[in-house]
C-alpha cells in the first residue's frame, strides 16, 4: 500500500457496493419498523423489541467476522472471499423478512421477526465488515481516501433513494393479485435483494487486493485484539460519535413516514392533487399521504447526491472533523423546525425543509469514513499489526446498535402514545410522532457535535503520525 493516487475506474469498483450497503441500510431504517406494525401487523413495542433483540446476534458476529476477515489467506485476498459467499444469502434472507406469513399470535409473530431479522443481519455482516474493511488497504494518502470514500458515497446516494424512495412503488405494483399487500412487499424484497447481490459481485469483480503472507496476519487471540481497539482513543470517540450520529438519524427516517402518513394535517396533503407534475384532482387521501412521503424521502436524498461532493471539497478546506460537524447542526436544526413547525406548512415549503435537512445528510457520509482509516493507521503505527477487519467489525457493530436502539425505542414509545396501524391517531400518538423526529433525534445530534470536538487528528498531526515528522 503507498500513497499513490486511485483510477476513476478502481474507485467506482470500490464504491459501487455501498449502492447496495446503503440501499440495505436506508431499507431497514426506512420502512422496517412500518413495515412491521402496517403490513406483518405485529404491535408497535414487540417489533421495536423484535429489532433491538436480533442486534444482540450482532454483538457476535460482526466482532467475529472482522477478526476472521483479518486472518484469512486466500488466492482471492482477505475480504473478496467473503463479499462472493454472502452476496446471494443476502438476496435470500432479505426477501424471507418482507415476505409476511400469516401469523396472528403476536408472540409468535414477534419471534418470527427477530429470527428473520437475526438471518439478515448476519448475511449483512458476512458482506459488509469485509467489504469495509478493504478501505484502508487501498490507500494511505489522507485526502485519496476522502476522494475514495466521496465516490463510495456518491454511489450510496443511488442506494438510499432506492431503499426510500422505491419501496411504495415497488410493492403496490405487485400487490394487485391474490396475495394483495403483503406480495407486493415480498417481491419489493425479493427486487431490492437481487441489486443488493448484484452489486456486491460488481465489487467482488471489480477490486484486488494486495498479495499478504502469513506474516502480515494478527497474532493477538480474540479478546487481546478488541482490548487494543477499545484503547484507541482517536477510534473510541469517533466510534461513540457515530452511533449517536446513525441513532438520531435512524429515528428521524424511521418517524418519517409516520409524520407524513398521520401527522401532517389533511389540509396541506389535499394541496397536492394541484401540485405541478404529479397533481391528481382524484387521487384520495392515503394516497396523497404516500406521495408526500416518496416526495419527501426524494428531496432529502437528492439534496443530499449533490452535497456529497461538495462535504468533500469543503473536508479538503477546513478538515474533516469540521465538515462531519456541519451535519450535526444542520440536521439537528431541521429536526427542531420540523416538529415545531412543519404542520403550519404547506406542501412546497415542508419539501423545502427536506432539501435543508438534505444538506445536512450529505455532510454525512464521507466524513467519518475517511476519518475512521485514520484512526486505524494510529493504531497500526503504534502496535505494528494491521487489523482493520476487527475495527470494522466493531465499526458494523456499533452502527447496527445505534440503528436498532432508535427502532425500539421508536417502537417503545409510539406504543405509549396509544400508536395503532393504519388509524386515526390519538394526541399521545401525535406526541410521540413530534418527539421522535423532532426534539429526542435534535438532542442526540448536539450530544455529537460535542463528543466529536475531542477527536485529535488532523491532516498535520496524521502525517507527523505516518511519517514521523510534521507537515
Amino acid at each position: 500500500m503507498d500513497g499513490k493516487k486511485l483510477s476513476v475506474g478502481q474507485k467506482l469498483g470500490f464504491g459501487i457496493f455501498d449502492l447496495g450497503g446503503n440501499l440495505f441500510f436506508t431499507l431497514m431504517g426506512f420502512w422496517c419498523l412500518k413495515y412491521l406494525t402496517d403490513v406483518a401487523g405485529l404491535a408497535a413495542a414487540l417489533a421495536g423489541t423484535a429489532v433491538m433483540v436480533s442486534k444482540a446476534w450482532d454483538a457476535v458476529t460482526d466482532p467475529l467476522m472482522g477478526y476472521i476477515s483479518d486472518r484469512t489467506l486466500s488466492p482471492l485476498g482477505r475480504r473478496r472471499p467473503y463479499i462472493l459467499a454472502g452476496a446471494l444469502p443476502m438476496m435470500l434472507c432479505l426477501w424471507l423478512f418482507f415476505t409476511a406469513p400469516g401469523i396472528q399470535n403476536q408472540i409468535v409473530l414477534a419471534l418470527w421477526a427477530g429470527g428473520t431479522l437475526m438471518l439478515v443481519n448476519t448475511a449483512a455482516t458476512v458482506i459488509n465488515i469485509p467489504y469495509s474493511s478493504l478501505t484502508p488497504e487501498l490507500t494511505d494518502d489522507y485526502h485519496e481516501r476522502t476522494s475514495l470514500n466521496g465516490y463510495r458515497f456518491g454511489c450510496a446516494v443511488f442506494g438510499t433513494i432506492l431503499g426510500a424512495a422505491a419501496v411504495l412503488p415497488l410493492a403496490g405494483a405487485f400487490s394487485g393479485g391474490s396475495g394483495g399487500e403483503k406480495a407486493g412487499w415480498s417481491m419489493m424484497g425479493l427486487i431490492l435483494g437481487a441489486v443488493i447481490m448484484v452489486v456486491s459481485l460488481l465489487t467482488f469483480l471489480g477490486t484486488r487486493e494486495r498479495p499478504h503472507t502469513r506474516a502480515d496476519l494478527p497474532t493477538r487471540g480474540f479478546f487481546a485484539t478488541y482490548r487494543v481497539v477499545f484503547t484507541n482513543r482517536p477510534y473510541v470517540i469517533l466510534f461513540v460519535t457515530y452511533a449517536l450520529h446513525l441513532m438520531a438519524i435512524t429515528f428521524l427516517q424511521t418517524i418519517l413516514s409516520y409524520y407524513t402518513g398521520y401527522l401532517y394535517p389533511e389540509r396541506f396533503v389535499l394541496l397536492l392533487r394541484d401540485f405541478p407534475l404529479i397533481g391528481n384532482p382524484a387521487a384520495t387521501v392515503p394516497a396523497l399521504r404516500e406521495t408526500l412521503t416518496t416526495l419527501s424521502m426524494m428531496m432529502l436524498l437528492l439534496t443530499a447526491m449533490v452535497f456529497i461532493p461538495v462535504s468533500v471539497g469543503v473536508s479538503r478546506l477546513i478538515g474533516k472533523k469540521r465538515t462531519y460537524q456541519i451535519c450535526f447542526v444542520v440536521i439537528g436544526a431541521a429536526c427542531a423546525l420540523v416538529a415545531g413547525a412543519g404542520h403550519l406548512l404547506p406542501p412546497g415549503r415542508f419539501l423545502a425543509l427536506m432539501v435543508f435537512a438534505g444538506l445536512g445528510v450529505g455532510f454525512s457520509y464521507v466524513a467519518p469514513f475517511a476519518m475512521v482509516p485514520d484512526a486505524v493507521e494510529y493504531d497500526a503505527v503504534l502496535t505494528g499489526e494491521r487489523k482493520e477487519g476487527a475495527y470494522y467489525g466493531m465499526w458494523t457493530f456499533i452502527s447496527k446498535t445505534g440503528s436498532a436502539l432508535a427502532v425500539f425505542l421508536s417502537g417503545q414509545i409510539l406504543d405509549w402514545g396509544g400508536y395503532r396501524a393504519n388509524a386515526v391517531q390519538g394526541e399521545g400518538a401525535k406526541l410521540a410522532i413530534r418527539l421522535l423526529i423532532g426534539p429526542i433525534p435534535a438532542l442526540i445530534f448536539l450530544g455529537a457535535l460535542i463528543l466529536v470536538q475531542f477527536y485529535p487528528l488532523d491532516e498535520k498531526t496524521y502525517r507527523a503520525l505516518t511519517t514521523g515528522k510534521p507537515d
